[in-house]
């Protein structure tokens, strides 16, 4: 059961003093508000950083052909080569890791109008990809499929639009789905419409600027042979692409003739140490954000610790009168932590509710605001985060009466004697 009458007296310990009492509670108060405040806008940045990037795996890696730095096996440096399908076949074999991956091929018009649909036309990249390429480059399905198999295998004449392509070759709200328009002076069927998740993820041209086809369709009809001079490549989440990148560069280099010394013949981007980086750099922030937090937060429980020793100053008499008619050590010590705690508990929610509540209006008006490149998204502050505040606060308050508490069980009633 609840001891009312002494959480009463606790209470009218505290309120006796009503200004010092505030000013005292003012500094944790304040501790925890910007904790909350500066932990939230941090995710705000952080959730707005990462949906820049949301269209791209992690755990990817991207390969391109350069020209060959070291003579080798009877062949010049500076020769140009290419890849072919047989080495990414050689690659899913050789790494069973493989999750996803796929050639893009580019072809680059000179007209100005290279897509025409009926009187419109305009000038737009063109890529030829396998179907896997929609997981390791992830677009937004507007209307109809992506590439399939069956479009690989029977070198369909189909293709997709991206976005801005469709809105450009058709009238707003007109389907499609099922039109030729004829690409580089080739019809092709159009059986969807792409958008990209963010315009920051630019690999070889947006996919909402691009025209899209099966990568067999553009060998034949463009007669690019079979020739791949950039891939992309996506590892299972149990292997690191890092872990794997050296080895496969050096596979390829042994099937071209290339020597393994060769640093400039082949090259990768890895997108997973961008995210390494991204995740560091914010890390770091929140790491930042606590130790100025926290830092606030110990000057409020340091006040409230020495206002506390005044109170216990200032009521030595009582104490004293306490002692001598048999209360324990352990009664003073509980009276004293219950006041510092009562006192850090109540400003350090008020604080933290202030905090999520503002926040929370923040994150309301920014969901409110039509942007898919918002670099500030959704500055909540996470559950866990949340309940260690809390945690933090009771800590705080019990940390702040255990000075004050013992100078208390160290009052004897002849103190209060000479006191009076």
């Amino acid at each position: 059961m609840f001891d009312f009458d002494g959480i009463h007296e606790i209470w009218q310990t505290i309120t006796r003093n009503k200004t010092r009492s505030l000013l005292t509670a003012f500094g944790v108060f304040w501790g925890i508000f910007l904790l909350v405040v500066l932990s939230s806008t941090g995710n705000g940045f952080e959730n707005g950083l990462m949906q820049q990037v949301e269209g791209v795996t992690p755990n990817t890696a991207f390969f391109f052909t350069g020209e060959t730095s070291e003579p080798y096996k009877g062949y010049q440096k500076g020769r140009s080569w290419s890849m072919q399908l047989a080495d990414l076949e050689a690659i899913r074999e050789t790494f069973p890791c493989v999750k996803a991956i796929s050639p893009e091929a580019s072809v680059w018009s000179t007209e100005d109008k290279n897509v025409i649909y009926g009187s419109r036309g305009g000038s737009f990249s063109v890529k030829g990809v396998l179907p896997e390429y929609n997981e390791i480059e992830k677009s937004k399905i507007l209307k109809g499929r992506f590439i399939n198999d069956t479009d690989i295998s029977a070198n369909r004449k189909v293709c997709l639009l991206g976005r801005k392509v469709y809105e450009t070759m058709f009238e707003r709200g007109e389907d499609p789905l099922g039109k030729m328009v004829k690409i580089n002076g080739i019809y092709f069927q159009v059986v969807g419409v792409v958008r990209s998740y963010t315009e920051h993820v630019n690999i070889n041209g947006t996919i909402d600027e691009s025209v899209i086809l099966p990568f067999t369709t553009m060998q034949q009809v463009y007669a690019i042979g079979d020739k791949i001079n950039f891939f992309a490549f996506v590892a299972d989440d149990d292997t690191p692409i890092s872990d794997i990148e050296e080895d496969l560069k050096q596979l390829i280099k042994q099937r071209h003739d290339i020597s393994p010394t060769d640093e400039d013949a082949i090259n990768s981007f890895n997108v997973s140490e961008i995210f390494k980086a991204f995740k560091g750099l914010f890390f770091g922030i929140h790491l930042l954000i606590w130790i100025v937090g926290l830092g606030t937060l110990l000057s409020g429980v340091i006040g409230v610790s020495n206002i506390m020793l005044v109170t216990v100053k200032e009521r030595t008499r009582e104490i004293g009168v306490r002692r001598a008619i048999g209360a324990k050590p352990k009664d003073i010590i509980g009276q004293v932590l219950s006041e510092s705690l009562l006192l850090t508990t109540l400003a350090g929610l008020v604080g933290l509710c202030l905090g999520v509540g503002i926040m929370a209006i923040v994150a309301m008006i920014t969901s409110n605001i039509p942007s898919d490149n918002m670099m500030f998204q959704d500055p909540n502050l996470g559950f866990g985060a949340a309940v260690a505040a809390t945690v933090i606060v009771i800590i705080s308050g019990l940390l702040a009466g255990v000075l004050p508490a013992w100078r208390a069980i160290q009052i004897k009633a002849i103190d209060a004697i000479r006191e009076e």
